[in-house]
């Protein structure tokens, strides 16, 4: 199996793609678990067992809303999901991360000298934007890292956040939209949000041009960013628990959940909890998330470091409109009324940062599966799922890791190539940072 770094290629990466405040909510009150019927999952796999867990505390007295998730679309293929998240069909690694991939695969050097560069927005000729955390957005040009940024944005880069990822309007051949995710400091006030930018014609500068969403729970830890345009037009935005973990389950907080909004940062009337930008809750650090279908979601998700003192649990979930994927309340395989458990969860700490399916040609075993790109254990993850029952995880393996492998991998994203892109990052205070700074990979053959 070649897991290589080959020499810098330029290959163009062809024309442009891209990936709803409040209302009255339904009051009740979270019981302890036994009367929310928490059970552990049973029976294992191949590649993973269920473990003993210990009895997780009653989660705090909260609001929890009554989704209200859209209808089906009956021209959607239709894949069965009647078990999905019960615990049934969770997959527990017990030890380690999984089996060593088995495709021969290669990654291609894009660019270096980037600093903690966090996501990329391909432009239509062939060049690429770059967020950096630090607070640059960088060009691409030509295969060169222009020395000059287009925009500098004021953050405030302390821990996880700063600028975070980037991406592009659905329609940015015409309108130069793009957006990006960053931690900053309004009036003394920290916070989270998100900006829409305009991009100059010639590329070298950028201007900010609407506040889309704000307010958004800031920590030194846990802040999210990642965003991503679903097949829906719809911006999708993936926010941390801030290190506060019961905030996951409050509807009144933007923390600790996958928000969406309009392009133009209003609540779609469809939206599972009415006038409210939440869409997915019971998250605790989102950073991948992409779709099966037009209402199915894979994603991805890191388990406490520490938290109520639990260690390891990043998982992996499928998830649709108004569920909450547990995040304090359940661990482990464990599943509940109200809950939608992981499809895969690893004892020992990941986590996972950036998540695409393959749908490129170059790696036809790819297609498909989700790729994830970890931060601590330092290597890209293939997870393919039963395609007859995609909540069910089939086999999962790893790739790039060791001595030989890539370090950190933060961003996974498929290109307009359809080729696989990655960003390292080894310069954010956590890994081994190299003269060339972080790199851009091309993931292929």
């Amino acid at each position: 199996m070649k897991q290589t770094t080959t020499p810098k290629s330029n290959r163009p990466t062809g024309q442009s793609t891209s990936r709803s405040i409040r209302r009255t909510l339904v009051r009740r009150t979270l019981v302890g678990l036994s009367a929310l019927g928490i059970v552990a999952c049973a029976g294992g796999t191949p590649n993973g067992t269920t473990a003993d867990s210990p009895a997780t505390p009653a989660p705090p007295t909260t609001e929890e809303p009554t989704a209200q998730a859209p209808e089906p679309d009956p021209t959607q293929d239709t894949v069965s999901l009647a078990n999905r998240g019960t615990g049934e069909a969770c997959q527990f690694v017990e030890s380690g991360f999984g089996p060593t991939g088995q495709v021969e695969v290669r990654a291609e050097e894009v660019v270096s000298g980037l600093d903690v560069p966090w996501g990329i927005v391909f432009l239509e000729n062939g060049d690429l934007l770059v967020s950096e955390r630090p607070g640059q957005i960088r060009l691409v040009q030509n295969g060169q890292l222009q020395p000059n940024p287009v925009a500098t944005v004021n953050v405030t880069a302390s821990g996880e956040g700063g600028l975070l990822d980037i991406e592009a309007h659905p329609d940015f051949a015409n309108n130069r939209l793009f957006y990006v995710y960053y931690t900053t400091d309004r009036n003394g006030v920290p916070m989270n949000l998100v900006e829409r930018w305009q991009l100059s014609e010639d590329g070298q500068t950028a201007t900010a041009d609407r506040v889309i969403i704000d307010d958004i729970p800031v920590a030194r830890f846990h802040n999210g960013g990642r965003l991503r345009f679903g097949p829906d037009g719809m911006l999708y935005i993936g926010t941390g628990d801030a290190s506060a973990p019961d905030i996951s389950q409050d509807p009144n907080s933007l923390g600790g959940k996958i928000l969406r909004v309009t392009p133009d940062g209003e609540i779609p009337g469809d939206n599972p909890f009415g006038n409210n930008p939440v869409f997915i809750t019971g998250l605790r650090n989102t950073q991948g998330f992409d779709w099966f279908n037009d209402t199915t979601l894979w994603v991805t998700d890191h388990g406490p470091s520490g938290d109520l003192g639990r260690r390891g649990q990043d998982k992996v979930s499928v998830a649709t409109a108004g569920d909450n994927l547990g995040w304090p309340v359940l661990q482990d395989c464990e599943s509940g009324e109200g809950f939608i458990s992981p499809a895969l969860i690893w004892r020992d700490a990941v986590p996972p940062g950036g998540a695409a399916i393959y749908t490129g040609n170059a790696i036809p075993e790819w297609q498909g599966d989700l790729i994830i790109g970890t931060l601590g254990s330092e290597h890209l993850h293939r997870v393919s799922f039963d395609p007859e029952a995609p909540y069910r995880v089939q086999t999962h393996e790893v790739y790039f890791s060791g001595a030989s492998g890539l370090g950190r991998i933060r961003e996974v994203i498929m290109g307009p190539d359809n080729e696989l892109y990655v960003t390292t990052s080894n310069c954010d205070g956590r890994g081994a940072c190299p003269a060339e700074g972080d790199r851009i990979l091309r993931i292929t053959r």
